[in-house]
């Protein structure tokens, strides 16, 4: 997949942090306000062995709302203290368990939890609030949370629904009933207009759900499973968390910001002593902005054997992965026949960490599986709906990003997304903007049918999609479950999804951070019936954003 040079901008230096989409334009708007910065080139590299986030455990069972008895847990979200590399003071974050990430819930199909989640966190917020994007007004508590199971196939009132946060000193009950296949799922904070805010802090952990046709592979599994959270934040010269300013007064929200260094499970540039054999790693990118091209800086190729939510057909060798926002991949890395090297995980020519390579043989090397698991095809066919649906970014009259909106509707506008329980439909995701976005749905897994390029400029004038060329089918390594899919510039993605489950009130939205907080997210609906849809819902005509005013055309 080509790099938009936009993109490569944005990612080519993990300086680029003063390169959002705001700073590109200081000459006609205020720079965003940077604190002196780390140093990075002066961090020693691979001093600190990769921490493995902790398991959670079950404190007892309590009745879900069927009646049946699962494990309960408790989790607390504190302000905490993380050392993020040897020479660096501690570091002021907020943490599920008072840890970043969080500790990881390991859980088993069909057999479901019940989870507490108490916010135990400061009532002053450590970033600055912009208290004109939706659900962030001033007269809000200023630290708000809720938990969303990014994956999870769960009832609506435990899907962490932006609008149902709870200050500090409450808590929510969550019912996952986990009936869904093996995948690494994440949890993290789903607050209406301070989500970046509060996930940058430190709000995220992994969710892991496991089945009996996954186990009967004989993947790597006990301390040859590796899970890989990553991310980038920006550190000032006090080794704390500094998340930019725009610069304008009362109106701090940016469009995008990118860090000066990489986390790999909460440390910078660790290390992970392997034997020479053949290891399952797990990635999460958490990052709030930035997409991470990962290779071996061996040059070397390994294979990927699952998506966001389950297991490929079969393996895919790779020799690099774009991984985008709230994507996952399941890696197999064989180091077999390295023994006593030292092989290095790179995005693009940044160290992320190393893999130290025993010189003593192993025991057993492993045997990756020629198959997978099949993944059934949705049939177009099947689909009672097709949707068309845009995705704008607004400027003002100099260029200025000022709110980015899903087919042209706000937060706040009637649902116009309506899908009936247990239907499949089709959504075509047409990209106008300069960017890639990778939208995410609750509740449902999807299959990407492809992508094809069309005249932006026509259907801006018009309204019709004139295509440019032929459909691209998904690579190799998206032929599986998806929960997150990247919606490229100038191109429809058309996904299709059964939606299953539960009927109830959800969302879609973008999970570039910044642009979800600024209206890139909406509800949808899954009605049992069509007799319970609202009559004449139709889509918000697009508008434009003229003088700094947002206005209809």
């Amino acid at each position: 997949m080509p790099i938009t040079r936009r993109e490569f901008l944005k990612n080519s230096g993990l300086l680029g942090v003063a390169l959002t989409a705001a700073s590109m334009r200081a000459f006609i708007r205020p720079a965003p306000k940077f604190r002196p910065t780390l140093n990075t080139d002066s961090l020693a590299r691979f001093v600190d062995p990769l921490p493995i986030p902790s398991i959670a455990r079950a404190i007892g069972h309590r009745k879900t709302p069927t009646g049946a008895e699962v494990p309960f847990y408790r989790v607390e979200m504190r302000a905490c203290e993380s050392r993020l590399h040897r020479d660096l003071n501690p570091t002021q974050m907020w943490g599920y368990g008072s840890t970043f990430p969080g500790p990881t819930f390991e859980t088993k199909s069909g057999e479901g939890i019940l989870v507490e989640w108490i916010n135990a966190l400061p009532n002053a917020h450590v970033f600055p609030i912009d208290h004109k994007l939706h659900g962030a007004e001033r007269n809000l508590p200023e630290v708000r949370t809720v938990v969303h199971v990014h994956g999870a196939k769960t009832p609506p009132d435990s899907d962490g629904y932006p609008e149902s946060w709870y200050p500090s000193g409450k808590s929510a009950l969550a019912w996952y009933p986990n009936r869904q296949d093996a995948a690494m799922l994440w949890y993290h904070d789903h607050a209406m207009g301070i989500n970046r805010l509060n996930i940058y802090a430190g709000l995220a952990g992994l969710f892991i759900v496991r089945d009996d046709a996954e186990a009967a592979l004989n993947l790597p599994s006990g301390k040859f499973e590796i899970p890989l959270v990553l991310c980038d934040r920006l550190l000032d010269r006090d080794h704390q968390l500094y998340y930019p300013d725009s610069g304008i007064p009362g109106a701090p929200w940016i469009p995008e910001v990118y860090g000066n260094v990489i986390l790999a499970n909460g440390k910078i540039f660790p290390y992970l002593d392997v034997e020479p054999r053949m290891y399952r790693v797990r990635v999460l990118n958490a990052a709030n902005s930035r997409f991470f091209s990962l290779s071996l800086g061996s040059g070397g190729s390994f294979h990927q054997i699952g998506t966001d939510l389950g297991l490929l057909p079969a393996p895919v060798e790779l020799k690099s992965l774009l991984l985008y926002p709230a994507e996952r991949a399941d890696l197999i890395f064989d180091f077999s026949g390295h023994a006593g090297e030292r092989i290095e995980l790179k995005h693009q020519a940044m160290e992320v960490m190393q893999f130290r390579v025993a010189d003593e043989p192993a025991k057993e090397t492993g045997v990756m599986p020629a198959r997978m698991r099949p993944v059934a095809k949705l049939a177009e066919s099947a689909a009672v709906t097709t949707r068309m649906l845009t995705l704008v970014e607004y400027d003002d009259y100099v260029g200025n990003s000022m709110v980015m909106l899903l087919n042209g509707s706000h937060w706040s506008d009637p649902v116009t997304e309506q899908p009936i329980l247990d239907s499949v439909e089709i959504w075509n995701l047409i990209n106008l903007t300069e960017d890639a976005h990778p939208i995410h749905l609750h509740l449902v897994r999807f299959q990407i049918l492809d992508r094809r390029p069309f005249d932006v400029f026509a259907y801006q004038q018009n309204r019709t999609i004139r295509y440019l060329g032929p459909a691209t089918p998904p690579d190799p390594n998206e032929a599986g479950w998806k929960d997150t899919v990247r919606a490229d510039p100038g191109l429809v993605t058309r996904i299709i999804a059964r939606f299953e489950g539960f009927a109830g009130r959800y969302v879609w939205h973008c999970h570039l951070l910044e642009h979800e907080d600024n209206e890139m997210m909406r509800p949808y609906e899954v009605v049992t019936s069509a007799s319970e849809r609202v009559a004449a819902i139709t889509a918000q005509e697009a508008s434009w954003c003229i003088g700094g005013n947002i206005v209809r055309r």
